[in-house]
């Protein structure tokens, strides 16, 4: 079995990035995100990235990263909110954005994953998203149909793998890491403990290794998004 195990996600990402490829990047917010892959990604030098993400982080970690050195050519999202970057260049007409509902955006994903071209779903039917997109009729309702989506390279967040590159993810990090995971032509995935093969119990993983191609241990500064405390 090939080695899928790296020394840091500076080398993880050899040999992978070039200009214009498209990225699916996990987590929400700042929830379950290959903090160590996208600072790689940014010392890349990669430019006009199309990233595939629920949103872009804040404008000073996560994605926002990529953005304030300006090499997102494109976003496909579902949310912008706490990214003044993402907001600023969108709105300058500096960022191309593919707005997608979350739920149409995470079955997009997995039907990339499962090798789906396209879909029909009632979301979006008489708004700005169905502009432009075929529509059908189903026992008396119109639907829009919307494409799988697939990446050269998805990074992703787990808490543990095994060398085989079986993923566990922790709790709420389990947003859209697995499904993302499934649909790179390339997955590298960024975890907190690497054990052996057979340590995992096949009962809990949630990403089986055959859709990891390569893994990396990291250092999480797990950043909190909005932090409220009480007076």
């Amino acid at each position: 079995m090939a080695d899928k195990v790296y020394p840091d996600a500076k080398t993880a990402l050899e040999g992978l990035t070039f200009d214009g490829m498209t990225v699916m990047a996990g987590g929400f917010g700042l929830c379950g995100i290959p903090e160590n892959l996208i600072l790689a990604l940014r010392d890349s030098n990669a430019q006009n990235l199309t990233v595939i993400s629920n949103n872009a982080g804040v404008d000073d970690f996560g994605l926002g990263l990529l953005l304030h050195t300006r090499q997102i050519k494109k976003m496909v999202s579902s949310y912008v909110g706490e990214n003044k970057t993402f907001e600023k260049q969108y709105l300058n007409g500096e960022l191309e954005l593919e707005f997608n509902p979350q739920g149409t955006l995470a079955e997009r994903i997995r039907a990339g994953g499962a090798g789906i071209p396209g879909f029909y779903t009632k979301t979006g039917v008489g708004t700005l998203v169905a502009d432009g997109k075929e529509h059908k009729d189903f026992n008396g309702e119109t639907y829009i149909m919307e494409t799988g989506l697939v990446a050269d390279v998805s990074i992703v967040k787990a808490w543990k793998a095994d060398k085989a590159g079986n993923l566990v993810f922790r709790k709420t990090a389990r947003n859209f890491n697995p499904m993302m995971a499934t649909a790179g032509k390339v997955t590298i995935a960024e975890v907190e403990e690497i054990v052996e093969n057979g340590e995992l119990d096949a009962d809990h993983i949630h990403t089986p290794g055959i859709f990891v191609q390569r893994l990396v241990q990291g250092t999480f500064e797990k950043r909190i998004e909005q932090r409220t405390v009480r007076a």
